[in-house]
């Protein structure tokens, strides 16, 4: 395994860090007063200010290895990139490379068709809209996919969607223009993973209706938003199939490799970002008599910290190798390992240096309140903990046991 970065990525990282030193911390303050005032369900007029000069920069759709359509760097190589716009929550989208649109771009340059490609591939890359992902419903256990209830109906030339959907992330965003969105279309088939399909879904179809805009740990994520929709008899086109009729897990293993990765990396940008805060804050205040940096307690933490960071970056780069040497599949144990490690990690670090603002730390005079709530969701979103360390059980056990010969 070699982890060191090729020139072309230690000069992208460069001039990443730059801009973020130049534009993005800068704007900080911006950005939520924004939010705060005003209508919040308006597009970040600091966000778009900012997103032609990162075009321009060429800092846009760093996520895509295709380099057709992006910058062409591998999974190890866009890592560092990743974890530095993770240093601040908005910061992804100044350059194009924010979730659920980044997931939903990488879909569509994987499995669109050229008709569905021109339709909705270009203008995403362009950044001129943004997407969802519908897959997640409150009537079941979501993270069983196969307990989808959500159905699409073929209907001659059509396919008639019903369902009821949530954390629908984006939808509320006004430039969101397209959901992807995954039903069953063969709900009475033999084989459970080949039930589901996908389909490219307007938002502005007749019979799309959102409902309301999910609250995270108290947070609506304006102008993003998490959107509970009803889709009530939705006619679309039947060339709006992804891959055609139950290909939707397919597509959806595809779709989440990448994503769970990049959540991940972005994770470990919002941990280095706490525990540079937190030894900022400690060093300038004193408590007792002695600089809160000095005390033993906060020592260990401050440790502790890099330890974890560290490790979960190693583990983050291993799988991110593994992925660009032998595939999203074979590297499956890894990526789980990881989507484990990261968010978890990230909670913890974030929580301590909430600990050493003290009453700051849980206020809206400090990012880390909000820091904390993203991490936490990143520990049940693209698949819960439990999921994936079973997963990871299963194939350590599969790894020492003997495979029992078949019967004549």
């Amino acid at each position: 395994m070699d982890f060191s970065f090729s020139p072309k990525v230690k000069e992208l990282q460069a001039r990443l860090t730059q801009f973020m030193d130049a534009h993005i911390y800068p704007n900080e303050e911006r950005y939520w007063d924004e939010i705060e005032t005003g209508d919040r369900w308006q597009p970040s007029r600091a966000i778009e200010k900012l997103k032609p000069l990162a075009r321009a920069a060429g800092l846009w759709n760093l996520f895509l290895p295709d380099r057709q359509h992006g910058a062409g760097l591998s999974n190890l190589e866009y890592a560092p990139l990743a974890e530095t716009m993770g240093k601040v929550h908005w910061s992804s989208e100044v350059f194009n490379c924010s979730a659920p649109d980044t997931g939903n771009m990488e879909t569509l340059a994987l499995f669109a068709d050229a008709a569905q490609k021109k339709q909705w591939l270009e203008p995403l890359l362009a950044g001129e809209i943004r997407s969802c992902f519908s897959m997640t419903e409150p009537a079941v256990a979501s993270s069983d996919a196969t307990n989808i209830e959500a159905v699409i109906r073929r209907d001659g030339d059509h396919y008639i969607i019903n369902a009821h959907k949530w954390f629908s992330s984006g939808a509320g965003h006004p430039h969101c223009k397209l959901i992807i969105f995954m039903g069953k279309t063969d709900p009475n088939g033999t084989d459970r993973h080949r039930q589901q399909s996908m389909i490219l879904v307007p938002i502005e179809t007749p019979g799309v209706r959102v409902v309301r805009q999910l609250h995270v740990f108290g947070y609506d994520d304006a102008p993003h938003g998490h959107s509970e929709i009803i889709f009530e008899n939705v006619r679309v086109p039947a060339a709006n199939i992804l891959l055609g009729e139950g290909r939707g897990f397919e597509i959806a293993q595809g779709r989440l490799g990448p994503g769970r990765i990049h959540h991940c990396m972005r994770a470990i940008g919002l941990a280095e970002r706490a525990l540079e805060m937190m030894c900022k804050r400690t060093a300038s205040r004193v408590a007792f008599g002695r600089r809160i940096a000095e005390q033993t307690v906060t020592l260990e933490r401050i440790a502790e910290s890099r330890i974890m960071i560290d490790q979960a970056r190693l583990l983050t780069l291993r799988a991110a190798w593994m992925m660009d040497t032998v595939g999203n599949k074979q590297a499956r144990t890894e990526i789980a390992m990881i989507k484990v490690a990261a968010p978890k990690m990230a909670c913890q670090v974030i929580d301590w240096a909430i600990q050493a603002f003290g009453g700051g730390g849980v206020s809206q005079a400090f990012p880390l309140a909000y820091m904390y709530a993203r991490a936490r969701v990143l520990r049940i979103v693209d698949g819960p903990d439990e999921v994936h360390r079973n997963q990871i059980g299963k194939l350590e056990v599969a790894k020492h046991t003997p495979i029992p010969p078949r019967r004549a």
